[in-house]
């Protein structure tokens, strides 16, 4: 599944975005993405209060193929909807329309995953989080407030494709370094630092 994450809306969102503020017309996102972009599906991110330029790189990155486009079913909602994906989403967007999605769901209050995490593996990847990661990922990872996606309260598995994502080279990084990190870290390295970032709630 998708970045940052990640996000997938409703194909009837391109048409409402033309008679309505994000705010009328935000369903379909929640539909996969949560109410008020809070996930409760361990594959998909959760975007609300995740940052507005954050959010809006990931749509673009998602309409310029920059980014893996994983098929994803709805979560909620009318379920019997087609599959889709943020490929296909994206392409009936205008940029106004990209950008104010984005500031509606900066604007929410991010609440972090609640899971199970193990506090050795976390204490380990705070560790290297501190040295490797913190100057971008503030706060434990929690803080997006300088352009740097929320990684904290994330949910495990979604930490695990999203990492691998940009280890393979498949999801675009905005900052050259963040491949170089990622290919840095053997497995155990990877795993702990995702722990810790669950760990974050």
């Amino acid at each position: 599944m998708i970045h940052i994450s990640a996000v997938v809306c409703g194909s009837l969102l391109v048409t409402a975005l033309a008679v309505a503020p994000p705010t009328e017309v935000t369903d379909d996102c929640d539909a996969c993405h949560g109410e008020n972009g809070i996930s409760t599906e361990s594959d998909v991110p959760t975007i609300g209060g995740e940052s507005a330029f954050v959010i809006e790189d990931d749509m673009f990155s998602f309409r310029n193929g920059e980014r893996p486009c994983r098929k994803s079913t709805y979560r909620s909602g009318d379920t019997t909807r087609p599959v889709t994906d943020m490929c296909v989403i994206v392409q009936g967007l205008s940029e106004n329309e990209i950008t104010e999605i984005a500031e509606y769901y900066a604007a929410l209050e991010f609440v972090p995953a609640v899971q199970e995490f193990d506090s050795e593996m976390a204490a380990a990847g705070e560790k290297i989080h501190l040295t490797q990661c913190a100057r971008c990922h503030a706060d434990g990872g929690t803080n997006g407030n300088n352009g740097a996606s929320v990684l904290g309260g994330q949910w495990i598995p979604y930490l695990e494709q999203a990492f691998a994502d940009y280890a393979s080279g498949e999801r675009e990084a905005v900052l050259e370094n963040m491949q170089r990190k990622m290919v840095a870290l053997d497995a155990a390295s990877t795993a702990a630092l995702i722990q810790y970032y669950a760990s974050q709630q």
